[in-house]
């Protein structure tokens, strides 16, 4: 069984692997197991001495929101080379270390995979030359767990690394202040991103950010691709779109394989075109700053999964890597992830496109066609048909709804169906209040926060579906595409339902979930709630730079309605210490434990402690009371505060992560209406997002999984993430605090 475990980050830093580190040592010492930090990577392994040193609880503690790595990463040609490894593990033996989980990229993963392969021989080489004190402690073999750490998103096994949804942040944004200086002086920029085996950034940027081409390693070149751009930049102009952006990978290639070089593209595009280029580098900004929610998230699970792999480890060596798949922990051999991950390089040069976008993934392959698609299309020259299709946003405002619109009208538009927006959701279906959606002001509309239609609650009766039904007539209104939350699934039903007795109500739909409580059936994810929960952690982080003023104790209310995921998942991602769910309830038994709890903690020496509260945890245990409650049991021990961050839990630009997923909800929605209107089928599908996928589910099975009653689906994934959330946030089992 194994009893000391060593973690170490390795390669290029990544945000988030400091939320790996943590939880690895976190959940080992609450395991019992005894832990070392490797600093400085493979060099400090070989080094050995001061960089390899055991882990406390405190050790890990307020370094969620800090990117890069507190253990540090150093290339190391020493452990390139059969002594230097012999080195690494007699330091590892020195001190009884069974496992090894190492953070990194596929270099570090092969460093990894080598040294176990090569544990038995080194070993023996020891036991003839190391003192009885190294041969005393030597384990007969080394399990390895790999975490994969890189912002390029390279790596074989995962559907995310660490650091990457952090890193496409930094490019949305960025390309959002670039357009803005761009529109002001009617300019093209050049962007260029990190990525030299791996389009991943760039692809995902450019759809992020609504650019008009993009380059990435992965995708075959013809011998004209310049020309093909230049022709898509001069047609977008010509329809009134005068300032453009161009995203390329630094591994982007001509189709003889040499680099493209972002000068040559400004030369191209200048001189073909005679417009202003600029190009902005964003080079290793990208992999700086403070790690996302998701990448927080992310690490933990990965980090706590690793020490339980291990604990789950029989006779024979562990030597896998963990990675999400179809949000799903999931173990890959690590000889198996080494060389597929590099193989991708291997057919890029070897000029085998289709075999490398293969081993990128279904998603990779289906987003390059997406934003080619979204990159050359035009509105098509001839209508398909008479009538319109309606979209519409209802319920409360969500970020991401503008660019689920954005896509799904620019995607029917290009194929012949003339679309309008309907005003203010339900109210303007019954006011008759639309208006046509113009191809040039969609283009615009992809990172604009809140919804540019309107948003409204109303709950749809008998009398307005009677108006809705004579609008729908007089507009000649073919199909209807709503994208909302619980409220808006539960008008569409009424329009369903109202189908037999008025006619005009018989009409294709199709419901997109857009809301920041991530309550709605048949999606793992909700557009909006990820830009939600990065508020709530920016809030939670800022709240923490207080804990040097005083003693404090903060009780946070955040929104949610009856799902307790921005409240659970804000604790996870912030080291919030409780989290109070719908789900669960609060019962007065668990706030005298709290109570308990935060007494010892600050009699520890603890200096801030932050308890979350969804808005519905409780009916009569609310906010202010929790506030009150603690505040007269504190003895004097610390100070209690509440903050109800409110509405700027969905305020601001969405997130990368809201932005792509609505940008796939809103072409499959234009796809899925397309279809349903070339059939002729009246019905109601639901969208969602389970695992890569973006599915469409007959709407009636999907409110089949819906719990009306209390608001919320009757399975929600994140809560097997509550236990973590409550181990890893806790104080030192030893007293000790952070």
């Amino acid at each position: 069984m194994v009893r000391t475990v060593a973690v170490m980050t390795s390669g290029g830093d990544a945000p988030g692997m400091n939320a790996g580190v943590r939880a690895v040592v976190r959940r080992a010492l609450d395991c019992g197991l005894e832990v070392y930090g490797i600093h400085n990577g493979y060099e400090g392994l070989v080094s050995g001495g001061d960089a390899i040193r055991p882990l406390g609880w405190n050790d890990v503690g307020g370094i969620l929101p800090r990117g890069g790595t507190f253990l540090g990463t150093a290339r190391s040609e020493r452990f390139r080379t059969v002594e230097g490894r012999r080195k690494a593990v007699e330091n590892l033996c020195r001190r009884g270390v069974q496992a090894l989980v190492v953070i990194g990229g596929d270099g570090s993963l092969m460093g990894a995979r080598v040294l176990a392969e090569e544990w038995v021989t080194h070993c023996a080489e020891l036991r003839r030359q190391a003192s009885e004190d190294v041969c005393a402690r030597m384990p007969d073999r080394l399990h390895v767990v790999g975490l994969p750490g890189s912002i390029d998103n390279d790596l074989y096994g995962t559907d995310m690394s660490i650091g990457a949804d952090t890193a496409l942040n930094h490019i949305v944004h960025a390309i959002d202040d670039l357009t803005s200086t761009a529109a002001s002086h009617q300019r093209t920029f050049i962007v260029e991103t990190m990525g030299r085996h791996c389009g991943y950034l760039a692809l995902m940027g450019a759809l992020g950010g609504g650019a008009s081409w993009v380059l990435v390693p992965e995708e075959e070149l013809d011998l004209r691709w310049h020309q093909k751009m230049s022709r898509a930049i001069e047609r977008a102009r010509a329809i009134g779109r005068p300032h453009q952006m161009v995203v390329v990978a630094e591994g982007a290639r001509h189709p003889d394989g040499l680099p493209i070089r972002t000068e040559e593209l400004k030369k191209i595009l200048a001189e073909r075109l005679g417009i202003d280029v600029r190009v902005t580098v964003l080079g290793h900004v990208q992999r700086g700053g403070p790690p996302s929610a998701f990448d927080r998230i992310l690490a933990t699970r990965l980090g706590v999964a690793a020490v339980d792999l291990l604990l789950s480890a029989s006779e024979e060596p562990l030597c896998h890597m963990l990675g999400l798949q179809k949000n799903r922990v999931t173990a890959t051999p690590l000889s198996e992830v080494v060389e597929k991950s590099r193989a991708v390089g291997s057919h890029i040069d070897q000029g085998n496109y289709r075999e490398a976008q293969k081993l990128r993934g279904e998603s990779f392959a289906r987003t390059l066609e997406l934003v080619k698609t979204l990159t050359r299309i035009e509105p098509a020259s001839s209508p398909k048909g008479d009538g319109c299709v309606a979209i519409l946003t209802g319920g409360a405002d969500a970020p991401g709804m503008n660019t689920a619109v954005s896509i799904a009208a620019r995607c029917l538009l290009n194929e012949g169906y003339a679309v309008v927006g309907v005003r203010d959701a339900f109210r303007g279906l019954i006011a008759g209040d639309f208006q046509e959606l113009e191809w040039n002001e969609l283009t615009s509309w992809v990172n604009r926060p809140g919804s540019e239609l309107g948003t409204a609650r109303h709950d749809v009766n008998g009398r307005d579906l009677e108006r809705m039904a004579q609008n729908i007539r007089e507009r000649n209104i073919r199909g209807l595409i709503a994208i909302g939350g619980l409220g808006t699934y539960l008008n569409a039903a009424r329009l369903a339902a109202a189908a037999e007795s008025l006619p005009e109500l018989a009409l294709p739909m199709v419901l997109v979930p857009a809301t920041i409580d991530n309550n709605l059936p048949c999606t793992e994810f909700t557009i909006g709630c990820d830009t939600a929960l990065n508020n709530i952690v920016q809030a939670i982080d800022k709240i923490r730079h207080t804990a040097g003023a005083n003693r404090r104790a903060f009780v946070v209310e955040v929104m949610g309605r009856q799902s307790g995921f921005l409240a659970l998942a804000g604790a996870l991602a912030s080291g919030a210490e409780k989290a109070y769910l719908p789900e669960k309830g609060i019962c007065l038994a668990e706030l005298n434990r709290d109570v308990a709890a935060l007494q010892e903690s600050f009699r520890c020496g603890k200096r801030m402690v932050i308890f979350l509260r969804n808005e519905n945890a409780s009916r009569h245990y609310t906010t202010d009371f929790i506030a009150r409650l603690l505040e007269e049991e504190s003895r004097g021990l610390y100070q209690v505060r509440t903050a109800i961050l409110g509405h700027l839990q969905r305020g601001g630009a969405p997130t990368a992560f809201d932005r792509i997923l609505a940008c796939r909800m809103g072409s499959a929605a234009a796809r899925e209406m397309s279809l349903l209107l070339e059939q002729g089928r009246a019905e109601a599908v639901a969208l969602g997002l389970r695992g890569r996928g973006v599915e469409a589910v007959p709407f009636r099975e999907a409110l089949e999984e819906m719990d009306l009653e209390t608001g919320r689906p009757r399975g929600q994934w994140f809560l097997e993430l509550t236990s973590v959330a409550e181990i890893l946030a806790r104080h030192a089992p030893s007293c000790t605090v952070e």
